[in-house]
């Protein structure tokens, strides 16, 4: 794993890097303004005693300083008007920012962070198509839309590498995919070694199968958001690079604001299509959140 990070990061930041990794991640959680406002859930967990702080890129987000109580048994978050979220993941659903009126699909649902925060832009109104492979992982699914009062989406099982055999089109698709979490060992250390290469090659080729497919069913002018927990430029860049190979339909969207630095395009000894530096890297020792990457695409119209 470090052998790859100096190959990308260089020396220096490869050791900050594994420095950040040590450091515990402050606790985050996204405000649910389909039940409440920010300033009064605010209020309310200040009178328990908890110390807050507002998250600078997600104006409904809030960093918890010190917590009396655990966060997952408030009554407020049991009434459903928040959710426990780390920072980066807030951005995919933020960043692809539906319309109230689009058709969405969330191609890897549960257990249903992205998809409740969707469903909050758009106001509970559209239609919201969420796809979950693992049956075992849909209870969790449900159990938060209904404590978050999600009432514009409907469930599938299905594994959505069949998305194009659906006959579904979509304004905007959330594709957060499923990958070794290289960028979780904030949170979990044992992610040090519990992947190999082998993990990385068979990520990256599930990887790849999905963003086809999800491209596929994108309406013309439709955007997919393509996001994993992983700083692994073969389940990012390498992957968008090669779907998007000689594919002049789709173009790769700068996103508003810097959340993080540039996508690489160099790596490897390979150099990528110039456009992917319009996705965004977040790193542990840089951005103080786990590591994360976003890609916004869009079919041409």
């Amino acid at each position: 794993m470090i052998e790859r990070y100096f190959q990308f990061l260089g020396e220096d930041q490869t050791i900050q890097l594994l420095e950040a990794n040590e450091k515990p991640l402050t606790p985050s959680i996204r405000v649910n303004t389909l039940k409440i406002d920010k300033d009064t859930l605010k209020n309310r967990l200040e009178s328990k005693g908890f110390k807050l702080e507002s998250i600078d890129w997600i104006h409904y987000g809030l960093k918890i300083k010190k917590s009396p109580l655990n966060l997952g048994s408030t009554h407020e978050y049991l009434q459903g008007f928040y959710y426990i979220q780390s920072v980066a993941p807030m951005l995919p659903a933020f960043i692809l920012d539906p319309n109230p009126s689009d058709i969405v699909i969330d191609m890897c649902a549960a257990p249903g962070g992205k998809a409740t925060h969707m469903a909050q832009i758009m106001n509970n109104e559209g239609n919201l198509i969420l796809i979950e492979r693992n049956r075992n992982r849909i209870p969790a699914l449900e159990i938060n839309l209904r404590r978050l009062g999600v009432s514009n989406s409907i469930i599938i099982n299905e594994d959505a590498v069949n998305l194009s055999k659906m006959n579904l089109k979509a304004d905007k698709i959330l594709l957060d995919a499923p990958c070794t979490g290289e960028g979780l060992i904030r949170q979990d250390s044992s992610r040090k070694r519990s992947k190999t290469m082998k993990d990385i090659n068979k990520l990256s080729s599930i990887q790849r199968k999905l963003l086809k497919t999800g491209l596929n069913s994108l309406n013309p002018g439709g955007q997919l958001l393509y996001s994993t927990c992983s700083i692994a430029p073969e389940e990012n860049e390498l992957v968008i690079d090669d779907v998007l190979k000689d594919n002049s339909d789709f173009a790769i969207v700068k996103i508003p604001g810097n959340y993080g630095v540039k996508g690489i395009v160099d790596v490897y000894n390979k150099t990528l299509r110039e456009d992917i530096k319009y996705s965004q890297r977040l790193y542990p020792h840089l951005h103080n959140t786990i590591g994360f990457f976003v890609c916004l695409i869009q079919r041409n119209i």
